[in-house]
Formats: C-alpha cells, sequence, structure tokens
C-alpha cells in the first residue's frame, strides 16, 4: 500500500516554487508589454495594406482594377493621410490589447505546453510550438473579432461614394459600436468571432512555428555544445519576423475573405451564407482577393512586429534584468 501511494506520489508533478511562480508571471506581463509595443509598430507599418486588402476583398466585380487602382482612388478621393489610414482609429486602439494578448497567450502556451509534455534540452519541436501558437488565438479572439468588425466596416465605408451633402453613416469607431449594439446587442459587435478563431488559430500556429523556426535556424551557434545561442541581429529578426507575416496568411487567406464578407455585410448573414455567395460569384478565386496586399503586407508588418517585441525584451531585460525560467 505505501509502496503503490510513493508511486503515486513520484508520478505528481512538483509544484512550482515561489521564484519560479513570480519568474512565470513576471514572463507573461514582458510578453504582453512587448507584444503590445510590436502591434503597435505593425499597425503603423501595415494599415494602408490591410486597407487596400479589404477593399478588394469586399468591393463589388469591377470596382477596382487592382491593389494600385485602389490607392489611386483612396487618395484621389480622400487625400493622402485619410485615404490611406482610414479606419486607423480602431486598431490603433485595440492592436496594442490585441498584440499583447497575443504574445502573453504564446508565452503562456509555451509553459502549459512545457508543464504537459516534455520539452527536450534543444527547446520546443515544431508541433509544441505550434501548439503553444494556436493557443495564444483563443483569448486573442476576444478583442480581434470586435475590433477588426468595426476596422472593416471603417474601411469599406471609406470607399463608398457619397451624394452632395450625404453623410456617412458612421462618425468613427465609437459610433459603429454604438449602433451595431443598438441593432443587433452584443451579438452584432461580436459577429464574425468563429470566423476569426477559425483563421487566427492555424494563422498564429504557423506564424509562431516559423518565426521560432527561423530564428534557430539564423541563430549563431556556440562553439562548444553546438547549440544555438539566440542572439540574432536585428536584420536577422526583421527577416524572420516577415517570413512569420507571409507563413500566417498563405493557409488562411481564404478565412479571411469570408470574415471580412461576414463583418461588413448588412442585415442578418451566415457564414455558410457567405461562404455559398463567393464560391457562387467566382468560385475559388473568389476566395483571393487582395491576396497579393496581403502578403506585401505581411512582410513589412511583421517584420516590425517581431522587430518591436525584441527591442522591447531586450530593453526590459537591460532595465530589469534577465529572468530564469
Amino acid at each position: 500500500m505505501a509502496s503503490k501511494q510513493e508511486a503515486v506520489a513520484h508520478s505528481m508533478p512538483t509544484p512550482p516554487s515561489k521564484e519560479e511562480a513570480k519568474s512565470s508571471i513576471a514572463s507573461q506581463v514582458r510578453a504582453l508589454a512587448a507584444g503590445g509595443f510590436g502591434g503597435l509598430c505593425a499597425v503603423v507599418v501595415g494599415h494602408p495594406f490591410d486597407l487596400v486588402k479589404v477593399r478588394l476583398q469586399t468591393a463589388e466585380k469591377g470596382v477596382y482594377n487592382g491593389a494600385i487602382d485602389v490607392v489611386k482612388k483612396s487618395i484621389a478621393r480622400d487625400g493622402l493621410r485619410r485615404g490611406l489610414y482610414a479606419g486607423v482609429s480602431a486598431p490603433l486602439v485595440g492592436v496594442t490589447p490585441m498584440f499583447a494578448v497575443s504574445f502573453w497567450g504564446y508565452d503562456l502556451g509555451k509553459q502549459i505546453v512545457s508543464a504537459t509534455s516534455t520539452v527536450s534540452p534543444e527547446g520546443f519541436t515544431i508541433a509544441q510550438t505550434s501548439a503553444a501558437g494556436f493557443f495564444s488565438a483563443i483569448p486573442m479572439t476576444a478583442i480581434t473579432a470586435p475590433f477588426e468588425r468595426v476596422k472593416v466596416i471603417l474601411q469599406v465605408q471609406g470607399q463608398k461614394q457619397l451624394a452632395p451633402g450625404e453623410k456617412p453613416k458612421y462618425n468613427g469607431g465609437v459610433d459603429v459600436v454604438r449602433q451595431l449594439y443598438k441593432e443587433g446587442g452584443i451579438r452584432s459587435v461580436f459577429r464574425g468571432s468563429v470566423a476569426t478563431l477559425a483563421r487566427d488559430g492555424p494563422g498564429s500556429a504557423a506564424y509562431f512555428a516559423a518565426y521560432e523556426y527561423i530564428k534557430r535556424s539564423m541563430s549563431p551557434k556556440d562553439p562548444v555544445t553546438g547549440k544555438p545561442t539566440g542572439d540574432l541581429s536585428l536584420m536577422a529578426v526583421t527577416c524572420a519576423g516577415a517570413a512569420a507575416g507571409v507563413a500566417m496568411w498563405i493557409p488562411v487567406f481564404p478565412v479571411d475573405t469570408v470574415k471580412s464578407r461576414l463583418q461588413t455585410a448588412e442585415g442578418n448573414v451566415t457564414l455558410g451564407g457567405v461562404v455559398r455567395e463567393l464560391y457562387g460569384k467566382g468560385g475559388l478565386k473568389a476566395f483571393f482577393p487582395g491576396f497579393g496586399p496581403a502578403l506585401t503586407r505581411a512582410v513589412p508588418a511583421n517584420a516590425a512586429t517581431f522587430l518591436g517585441v525584441e527591442l522591447a525584451h531586450k530593453a526590459m531585460n537591460k532595465t530589469f534584468g534577465t529572468l530564469n525560467l
């Protein structure tokens, strides 16, 4: 009986010490802060590309002849600043918590993976990194879905021609939320949440896995152990971030098109209805409008994101000291 109890006791995980718990919390707080800063960098660099993508995804056939045509018509109608940064208020307000929660979720996901599986001395496998990346999308969706709903509505509104004296339906992000809530309650504000998770789950898995794999491949090797040191140049971080952005978009772009259509449609629409309508109008090709601008945006925006994240971590390590996890 005693031996059985001892076996059970030995099989149970050892609870973390106070120091380990403190380090874990500090790691999550730093991930939150670094992710927020990285997100701000991403918006400043990537919003014009995102605007072009959304307008191509949601415009009727024939409105635009391509990405360059969207840029020309947007600037001609609204000027350079409003033409390329329409709808930027929502991501500027939402992107800090959005990216902060994403990188916090990824850090927490890695801790969960470490607690539930065996991590080799070389670090996480691609599958383990992907699992942690997928987990990061779960809490992030609660923020991403409503903010992207507001963003795409304002972006699409900006491409409509108004009659002389006619005012736009929405007067900024807060007004969008107010009217959506008035029309359909909280469910209307969060429309597209399932599509958002369907995009961001696998997208985040590919995103973080690609970044960590490329980062590890480009990292200098320790001459004694032969293991990657993790000391990357800023150029290497930028390249890894850019590649991660492309890796994220390629598998999930059709889901993003459906999400954009779903979130900008008026009245009661369903996910299945949007998919059928898109396929009926243009087959599989209809799910890829704006694919070029999305990949073009992914390179500088995600390079800026990870550069911002790494710089923020370096600044915090210098100020508060390096964490020992």
